[in-house]
């Protein structure tokens, strides 16, 4: 067996049941990786130095093949079903032995990493992957490890991943070939069948997500985060479309991340060492920080290039719409480092609302942020997925129910605790429609978003009048610098007032349906925080 590169001391595979594996490669640099993926023919390089990969079959997560191992340290503790899918230890063994048989006689990348820049609560890793472009995209991603700690790095868990191994649902226990399997009590991930990378970024953060909150009192957040001049943290929550990404690249603000973080008794910190953004119709003058993030070691994803050049056509959409970029968090200009910050003073949660019910901006109360928090809230319209005609509302709790291994009450009751102790103000941003629905009204200007977001931190809101949304119940600002007064409240926006009316009610209505699932097991504090209709609505 050859092995080179730079290999801790302590590092063993053969624990694992890979024996005898033809080639070994441990913790090669990004230069390296990008040479091996061009020599294994897995990509391209593009006229930014980017190396442009594709992910096969498979250009997103797919949730219905992620399964978590049911035993003891499990069973009583994780929220089982159509998110949560439990696995057999017995057949999680079996499934690992023959993915360690597969690896026999292959070339192997081996990547040391940890994830959570905060040291009290970083979770040490090991990938080991098949592709050479995927362990690029685990340096990008995942957080590197100085060189002098390398030698004494152990892994509390270990991600092994070979797209080309396919399971037998008969004999594996699998829904299909393709899977992603965690096992807590093991620490391990297994991923095959599936060139898709982001199965290993999200496998990671589901760990967190049962690991901080459940034995480390930590909460895990599905959100962007940035810091202020004067230390003042902001946090943005938001499903895809909502201008996550896009509202926390701020010029003037320090990005802390983009997309995973935890919140300490005293602190915000980053799970991730890089960013893992959209890139469809991707433009210098939309998103500055992410096209000039896209250079050597960075990543494009399922992009393809205009003909006879290496330049990427960003607007292409043949293999999918999901087309993305991975890049290291230092491509970033004004990335903080470490990635740590003080708690929150501003948290947005943001909504595309497609029905144009939503203010731009309103205020929420403690109940209220709690039951917007586990309610996830956005609308899809039409053209963004195959059969959407018309807007349709998306809830997603947490802002991450994918990936969310115990019940979102648990994540929403630690949400309020924290909030209420910090004194944290938490907006809802409307980046939706205005003037009527989707279809009618129109998209909410950048700049008035941008110029909410701001009077929002810079604590211009905090003394402005107010009004209560009949409604919903929020609370709406009667004036903000640089936005028209007359935007403020939807209502007002709309011709009709009575349809305006009914298309609220019929909004809040779906929130009340949508929150059944979680009542009972909803304290009467976030139950406090539901629209102002009654429940049989």
């Amino acid at each position: 067996m050859k092995e080179s590169g730079h290999k801790p001391n302590t590092a063993d595979l053969e624990s694992l049941g890979i024996k005898e594996a033809k080639d070994i490669r441990w913790n090669l640099s990004p230069a390296e990786l990008v040479e091996e993926a061009l020599q294994n023919q897995e990509g391209f390089l593009t006229n930014t130095g980017a190396l442009m990969c594709d992910t096969g079959k498979f250009t997103g997560r797919s949730p219905e093949d992620r399964f978590i191992v049911k035993d003891a340290k499990t069973e009583d503790a994780v929220w089982w079903g159509d998110i949560n899918i439990p696995f057999d230890s017995e057949k999680f063994d079996n499934l690992q032995h023959k993915m360690a048989k597969h690896l026999k006689n292959q070339k192997l990348y081996v990547r040391d990493a940890y994830a959570g820049a905060h040291p009290d609560y970083r979770l040490n890793l090991r990938i080991i992957n098949t592709q050479a472009w995927h362990n690029l995209f685990c340096y990008n991603m995942f957080m590197r490890i100085p060189k002098e700690e390398l030698q004494n790095h152990t892994p509390a868990f270990t991600i092994i991943c070979a797209p080309e191994f396919e399971a037998d649902p008969a004999t594996d226990g699998t829904r299909q070939k393709n899977f992603a399997i965690i096992n807590f009590t093991k620490g391990i991930i297994l991923i095959g069948g599936t060139g898709y990378a982001g199965e290993m970024k999200k496998g990671i953060f589901s760990v967190l997500n049962f690991i901080l909150p459940h034995e480390k009192n930590t909460l895990s957040m599905h959100c962007s985060a940035n810091v202020g001049k004067e230390g003042d943290t902001a946090i943005f929550f938001g499903l895809s479309g909502t201008g996550k990404t896009t509202l926390s690249a701020d010029a003037n603000r320090g990005l802390i991340g983009d997309d995973e973080h935890g919140w300490t008794a005293d602190s915000v910190f980053n799970f991730e060492g890089g960013c893992y953004a959209k890139v469809v119709d991707l433009t210098r003058e939309k998103e500055p920080e992410i096209w000039d993030a896209i250079k050597f070691c960075a990543i494009v994803e399922n992009t393809r290039f205009y003909e006879g050049t290496r330049t990427v056509d960003y607007t292409n959409r043949s293999v999918t719409q999901n087309t993305r970029t991975a890049y290291p968090i230092y491509h970033i200009e004004n990335a903080i480092e470490p990635s740590i910050a003080d708690i929150p003073k501003n948290i947005f949660f943001l909504t595309a609302d497609a029905f144009g019910v939503f203010p731009p901006i309103s205020r929420l109360n403690k109940s209220q942020a709690m039951y917007h928090f586990i309610s996830g809230y956005t609308a899809k319209v039409a053209g963004t997925e195959v059969g959407v005609t018309e807007p349709i509302t998306t809830f997603s709790a947490c802002f991450g129910a994918a990936f969310l291994p115990l019940h979102p009450t648990k994540y929403a009751e630690m949400f309020g605790k924290k909030m209420e102790k910090g004194n944290v103000n938490v907006w809802l941003v409307n980046t939706g429609w205005t003037g009527g629905p989707y279809g009618v009204g129109s998209r909410m200007k950048l700049s008035y978003t941008r110029a909410m977001v701001t009077a929002a931190l810079n604590g211009e809101l905090n003394n402005v009048e107010y009004s209560q949304h009949p409604i919903l119940g929020v609370e709406i600002p009667a004036s903000c610098p640089n936005v028209p007064s007359e935007i403020l409240n939807p209502r007002n926006t709309w011709d009709n007032k009575e349809e305006y009316d009914a298309k609220a009610t019929n909004l809040a209505s779906k929130f009340v349906k949508n929150f059944q699932k979680y009542a009972d097991f909803a304290n009467e504090e976030i139950m406090a925080g539901a629209p102002l209709i009654e429940e049989t609505a």
